[in-house]
């Protein structure tokens, strides 16, 4: 059942601006057209790097703006700030390989702009902010990590985020989403995503060769990430000032018991082991979201929901249409 967007939200709610950075991009794509559905007024702010046209069928609607920019403009940014309600910071360089390419690029976009507007939203605004589970780090075998346990992130990806995260929460008025491996389609599609990325091994190459194949992670998907926002937003007085863990709590998978559920969608999916790598992205952990379950939220998509989901759009997909086979 999928999320009945801004149903709970009252008529103050209903003349809310949001702004968010990043909203052309993988979660954006997803969240800025329900929140146009809810009757949100919406600025997205992005600077289209990767010539994305996710939003290019919701252009129509009155209540949407688009500002082509840089988060790291200050001057830009603090003003657009100032002319909105709800701040919804998606904008970030994501994952280990993609911060690590360029480490100065992360730190500017991941913590140094978060920085930046933790000093300058007010007590009035509210702030959503997606930050990451991988800054657990390395787990203790059969530990459960909550919002409690010492982070320790390994990447410079978890160190960027998890220092964004601790600016917004001194600041006292942000909720923040400490947001499992996402998964499932959105406009502006991302592969490279573990689950994503894997049905897609299965689907087209019909085998993996896993290395450390015993690293557990937990799961969410990328519309359950929309409905806990929403779901923040109408809650937002109770909730902030808090970081909330948010992903499957059934789905504390290892790479290999992912790989199985994959396999019994794909039968002919043949998964391979080897211990002459190393995997780039080391976490491993396993995590508890009873937190913000007790506040009434719950995920509404499981693992298999999101497998047969991408199944089906690889059945059209061309990734590359220039592939012979």
């Amino acid at each position: 059942m999928d999320w009945k967007y801004g149903q709970q939200k009252n008529e103050r709610e209903m003349n809310k601006r949001i702004l968010v950075t990043g909203g052309a991009g993988y979660i954006g794509s997803v969240f800025v057209p329900q929140l146009l559905d809810a009757e949100y007024k919406v600025t997205v702010l992005d600077n289209f790097i990767y010539r994305q046209n996710s939003l290019l069928d919701i252009c129509y609607h009155p209540n949407l703006n688009i500002i082509i920019g840089d988060v790291r403009d200050n001057e830009q940014l603090k003003t657009v700030i100032q002319k909105h309600d709800i701040l919804v910071p998606l904008a970030a360089i994501v994952g280990a390989s993609a911060c690590d390419k360029d480490k100065p690029l992360a730190r500017a976009v991941n913590q140094i702009q978060i920085e930046n507007i933790s000093k300058w939203v007010s007590k009035d605004q509210m702030v959503l902010y997606p930050v990451t589970n991988s800054g657990y780090g390395i787990g203790q075998k059969d530990v459960y990590c909550d919002e409690t346990t010492l982070l320790n992130p390994i990447s410079h990806y978890g160190k960027t985020k998890i220092a964004g995260e601790k600016a917004l929460l001194e600041m006292g008025n942000a909720v923040t989403f400490r947001l499992a491996t996402v998964f499932g389609t959105a406009p502006r599609m991302r592969m490279d995503l573990l689950v994503n990325d894997f049905v897609y091994r299965a689907f087209v190459d019909r085998f993996i060769v896993l290395f450390e194949s015993h690293f557990k992670r937990n799961y969410i998907h990328i519309r359950d990430i929309a409905s806990v926002f929403f779901h923040a937003i109408n809650h937002y007085e109770s909730l902030k000032g808090e970081a909330y863990n948010v992903g499957l709590s059934n789905a504390n998978l290892s790479k290999r018991e992912l790989c199985q559920k994959i396999k019994k969608h794909l039968p002919d999916f043949h998964i391979f082991e080897s211990d002459i790598a190393q995997d780039p992205d080391q976490r491993d952990y396993i995590v508890s979201n009873e937190k913000i379950e007790a506040t009434g939220w719950k995920p509404q998509y499981s693992i298999d929901d999101g497998i047969k989901e991408l199944i089906k759009a690889y059945s059209y997909l061309q990734v590359n249409p220039f592939n012979n086979i």
